[in-house]
């Protein structure tokens, strides 16, 4: 999960070198928190418009994780 949102991002930024993708350990319901951090100058960029592009990262990542039977979240710092 954690290299499929690193491509994701990587492809949106300018600075690909500066993505990186941390994962909490699991809460007690079992969701796993993906944290994206990307630079200050492209969080623009994954955000998108009214967090339309935030939301479709999740949306793909939801769906990943559905098929491997995980539950999970994704948080852009």
């Amino acid at each position: 999960m954690q290299e499929l949102l690193s491509i994701i991002a990587k492809g949106l930024v300018d600075d690909p070198d500066s993505v990186s993708v941390e994962a909490d350990a699991p809460t007690e319901d079992g969701t796993v928190v993906y944290h994206i951090h990307v630079a200050e100058s492209d969080m623009g960029r994954v955000i998108g418009k009214q967090g339309r592009i935030a939301k479709a990262i999740r949306t793909i990542a939801r769906s990943a994780a559905i098929r491997n039977d995980e539950k999970i979240a994704v948080e852009i710092d």
